[in-house]
């Protein structure tokens, strides 16, 4: 049996109750918008635990009933049969309110910046990235997310060398992010006669979209060069100086942007940027609460392998998991969820070991 945290619980349900009553008494619309987001984080637990102190009050209702001599037959055989049915009721939500319980990742409803880089393989690996970028399109199609390509860079056969994306939605970040690493293919490339197969492979990287306030950029802090974009050829050829690349100097980051619109390369840049730096010090920061226990899927390196997909066999393996799904065509078609919830329920019990311990 879990011991759930009383006094908490009970808290969220007082302060869930009092949001009610503020947005139903007319705020001014920013007070309004702070209001309803707090509502609808408290929204889903606050529901568990009413469902909770129903059921377990139906509970004591039924032991109550069994424990009194003066039930009549009937009455008793109902509550036999009904509090078996009560209980797993009753465990099943004590397990769903701990993993909400669970310690929030801040950036877990955040939107996420998607890079998907081309890397050991030639041709095949840029086709592979491609591949990738468009099942992870079509996933976010099927969640109802909106993705804006912000740059790209295509193969010389097609897919993509690189390719950079916004995907904007409710939750993508805790659904996304534990696809960072090296993503390894395996099959038989079109351009290969005798039918061998190759392996190549793309690294994802996911990061969460950072505001002004989740980390500042000094200005004495980046150097920003522009220089001539390249171009196709002919008219084509971008004449001015549009590209940017921004250089973040305590860090050695650099961001580069080419697309035709100078002003709008800057402040894309500067959006990779602030998230790339968000992203560095969310990683510093869980190297150092996780020095005797690694919390993360994997360690979260961006060189780590974590997953093969083989065409011949059409088999999809997460290795952080030892997962294997035969299904790798549906996979690829955006039916990623048979994916990632594993993902997210062995990181929620690593989490749950570590409250424990």
């Amino acid at each position: 049996m879990i011991e759930l945290p009383a006094d908490k619980m009970d808290q969220m349900v007082k302060r869930f109750a009092m949001l009610e009553s503020q947005m139903a008494s007319g705020p001014d619309s920013d007070t309004y918008v702070k209001l309803a987001s707090e509502y609808s984080e408290l929204e889903e637990i606050v529901g568990k635990i009413r469902a909770y102190t129903a059921a377990t009050s139906e509970r004591d209702d039924l032991n109550t009933l069994l424990a009194d001599k003066e039930t009549d037959g009937e009455m008793r055989m109902l509550a036999e049969t009904e509090l078996p049915e009560v209980e797993e009721k009753i465990e099943g939500l004590e397990k769903e309110i701990q993993i909400l319980l669970l310690p929030k990742d801040e950036a877990d409803t955040k939107n996420a910046i998607l890079e998907i880089r081309a890397g050991t393989g030639g041709l095949e690996a840029a086709l592979f990235a491609g591949d990738l970028f468009r099942m992870y399109e079509r996933y976010a199609s099927g969640r109802g997310w909106k993705v804006e390509v912000i740059s790209a860079s295509e193969g010389d056969a097609g897919g993509y060398k690189e390719i950079i994306a916004m995907v904007s939605g409710r939750g993508v970040f805790s659904r996304l992010k534990f696809e960072s690493g090296v993503h390894r293919v395996q099959r038989v490339p079109e351009t290969e006669a005798g039918g061998r197969i190759h392996t190549s492979a793309a690294t994802v990287a996911v990061l969460p979209q950072a505001q002004d306030v989740d980390v500042e950029i000094r200005d004495q802090d980046i150097r920003i060069d522009t220089m001539r974009a390249s171009g196709a050829g002919g008219q084509h050829v971008n004449t001015t100086d549009s590209a940017v690349r921004i250089t973040h100097i305590p860090s050695g980051i650099v961001v580069l942007q080419s697309e035709k619109s100078q002003h709008q390369n800057r402040a894309r840049a500067m959006e990779i940027l602030r998230a790339r730096l968000y992203d560095a010090e969310r990683q510093k920061a869980a190297d150092e609460r996780a020095e005797s226990r690694r919390l993360q899927v994997g360690s979260g390196d961006r060189s780590e392998r974590i997953r093969t997909y083989n065409f011949p066999q059409g088999r999809l393996t997460d290795h952080r998991i030892n997962l294997t799904l035969y299904k790798l065509d549906r996979v690829m078609e955006g039916e990623l969820d048979d994916v990632i919830d594993p993902l997210i329920a062995d990181h929620q019990a690593k989490l749950l070991t570590e409250e424990l311990a």
